[in-house]
């Protein structure tokens, strides 16, 4: 494939065909859920976006003969290798045809900007670091993504492997279509634990949403320290993260542990929007009507799948039943009362205690990310 030409995003032209390109991609996959335009405009501006404060990322585009062919991001979070003691860059927002020159000519410039960084290795797939959406999907293809989620092609896995890729790290997501048997498990828990049960459990007070989330970004940040990939959120990146997910967040949908009014674990779940989004093809408005935001609110309004995003238990309170507790809290509240069901992801491979559990309440692990490395030295 001759005359593929890869050059950084510069221009708001260039900008638009980055965000536009995966229309391209999956024009026949019916799984795929078109991003909003308006929020990936803003999760690119580099003014606005809080990875930014710390760290730095790049876009390239490849193009052969004037047209888009494939599209990567290069990234580098100092935050991520100060809290790993590594020396490792990133790739996120892989967009790319089915051919092996134009993926090495993307990876090529990646690569090369993470050099530069100094950087020694590089992941991914990663959007900026591992706070933030990544993964590049193994198995479950024919299942749309969820919220914050990803999605691609069957072939990208090959385009990564023959460029001397390989698996680092994989995570899964686990359905939950009959809660029944997760709840009659852990209120049998509940019961036994309920003479020394310390803790209570508490809905998210959204009233006062800036404090909550101190709240929860203090427990996130010490709950997740030991895990692979970890980075601590910011708390500029944890305010914005709120924001994004307020029209969203409901109070049934999360649940706080606490002891003597003292945070010490949390879940939070959201409905899931990328169903309303589906159907609108990534605009709010065509014609100047605001076609697109009349139909999202509609069908928000009807949607009842819903994605447990995160949990998080303080390492000294845990083996206590807090994590059983809060996972049944939601069951209650959000499946049985709401009629919701849904995916739990994402979990580390390596994390045998919480996939044991799921396996054992009646999860079905039904999609596997992967996440690949590679060394640049």
């Amino acid at each position: 494939m001759p005359g593929i030409e890869v050059s950084p995003v510069r221009s708001r032209a260039d900008r638009n065909a980055f965000i536009r390109f995966p229309w391209r991609i999956y024009e026949n996959d019916h799984a795929w859920v078109p991003p909003l335009i308006i929020e990936r405009k803003a999760f690119f501006n580099r003014k606005s976006h809080p990875f930014y404060k710390h760290g730095d990322a790049a876009l390239f585009l490849a193009r052969q003969n004037r047209e888009v062919v494939g599209r990567i991001m290069a990234s580098d979070d100092p935050n991520y290798n100060a809290a790993h003691d590594s020396n490792v860059g990133c790739f996120g927002q892989f967009e790319c045809v089915d051919n092996d020159n134009v993926a090495a000519a993307l990876f090529n410039a990646a690569e090369g900007w993470v050099r530069r960084k100094g950087r020694l290795e590089i992941m991914g797939p990663i959007d900026y670091s591992t706070n933030y959406v990544c993964g590049l999907l193994i198995d479950g293809f024919q299942y749309p993504p969820t919220i914050l989620t990803a999605h691609n092609p069957r072939y990208y896995a090959e385009l990564l492997e023959r460029r001397g890729f390989s698996k680092t790290m994989d995570l899964y997501a686990w359905w939950f279509s009959d809660a029944s048997k997760a709840a009659d498990r852990l209120r049998k828990l509940e019961a036994k634990l309920q003479s020394r049960m310390r803790f209570t459990i508490r809905p998210g007070n959204l009233a006062d949403l800036p404090a909550e989330s101190a709240r929860l970004r203090r427990i996130y940040n010490e709950a997740w320290q030991n895990n692979w990939g970890y980075v601590p959120f910011t708390e500029a990146e944890f305010t914005h993260l709120t924001n994004e997910m307020k029209p969203l967040l409901r109070p049934e949908f999360t649940a706080i542990a606490e002891i003597d009014g003292e945070e010490i674990g949390f879940i939070i779940a959201l409905p899931d929007i990328n169903v309303a989004l589906q159907k609108i093809n990534g605009r709010l408005t065509s014609f100047g009507l605001p076609i697109g935001l009349i139909g999202l609110l509609y069908e928000k309004r009807r949607l009842r799948k819903a994605r447990l995003i995160a949990m998080g238990v303080r390492p000294e309170f845990r083996q206590h039943g807090v994590a059983e507790m809060l996972v049944l809290r939601i069951i209650e509240e959000v499946m049985f009362k709401l009629g919701f069901k849904g995916e739990l992801s994402m979990t580390l491979e390596n994390n045998t205690m919480i996939n044991r559990f799921l396996e054992a309440i009646g999860a079905r692990r039904y999609k596997t990310y992967r996440i690949y490395r590679k060394s640049l030295a």
